[in-house]
């Protein structure tokens, strides 16, 4: 996940190696807040408990260090939070944006009164630039990697819910204009969309859905999870993408979920 204790002892062969790749150590807490010390620190900010520090799908590169306090790391699945791990003082999070140029693939918040450090940027540019171009492709590829078997563990958690067959009438903007579609099959955490204008894996976009009973769409943020063009389609695989919902309000999810649940029922 977004969030790792880093070693704090660099070899001398390899300089900056041991302080860019993110380790689990059972370190004492002693140890945690030396740890501390020898980061390059920008800026120090402090959040008050249930603060968000950034959301999952944000951008941003910064590498933060808990001075202390603590920091949840969580993660949207099916339209529910998934707490990952609480991080206590001295570890470090937010690295893949940093290594991997990604978006957040998790959400941090602050648990209690919490004091961060924010790594200094020139001090992990110079860290980083140290390594073989060959050594940083690899760190580059091994965030990419994760970042996709993430979603996809997500994908196949949402595809395990009840799914439903309906064709629901649904609009989303492409690059150029107002797309009509139809869902070819949704649960509480996504849907696939039937298409001939399907948007590329990673894009985020606002989705309304209409859904019978209801006047008004239910309105969601979407992630695009997988594709499928028009000439990519077969008889059985018909060209359309699949999407996880990122984004819903609690009214528009409770109602989404009771609509799944009863639909299943009386099908």
């Amino acid at each position: 996940m977004d969030a790792a204790c880093w070693n704090r002892q660099a070899t001398a062969d390899k300089p900056g190696i041991q302080s860019l790749i993110p380790t689990k150590q059972n370190l004492t807490l002693e140890d945690r807040m030396d740890n501390t010390s020898v980061h390059n620190l920008a800026i120090e900010e402090t959040y008050q408990d249930g603060q968000i520090i950034f959301k999952e799908g944000s951008a941003g590169d910064w590498i933060y260090i808990i001075i202390s306090g603590s920091v949840e790391i969580s993660k949207e699945v099916a339209g529910e939070k998934k707490i990952i791990e609480v991080l206590n003082a001295g570890e470090v999070f937010g690295e893949l944006g940093f290594i991997g140029g990604l978006k957040r693939t998790a959400t941090a918040k602050a648990v209690g009164v919490t004091t961060l450090g924010i790594i200094d940027r020139e001090f992990l540019d110079e860290e980083f630039n140290k390594l073989s171009s060959q050594f940083r492709a690899i760190l580059v590829a091994i965030t990419h990697r994760f970042k996709k078997m993430l979603d996809r563990a997500c994908d196949y958690t949402t595809r395990s819910e009840v799914r439903l067959p309906k064709a629901l009438s649904l609009v989303f903007r492409d690059r150029e204009s107002f797309v009509r579609a139809y869902t070819g099959d949704i649960s509480s955490g996504g849907l696939s969309i039937r298409t001939e204008n399907p948007l590329p894996p990673g894009h985020q976009f606002r989705l309304r859905l209409q859904v019978p009973g209801r006047d008004d769409p239910v309105q969601v943020h979407c992630e695009v999870v997988w594709s499928r063009k028009k000439e990519e389609a077969t008889p059985g695989k018909p060209s359309g993408m699949g999407v996880r919902f990122c984004e819903i309000s609690d009214n528009d999810l409770r109602f989404l979920k009771q609509y799944v649940s009863q639909a299943s029922e009386d099908g």
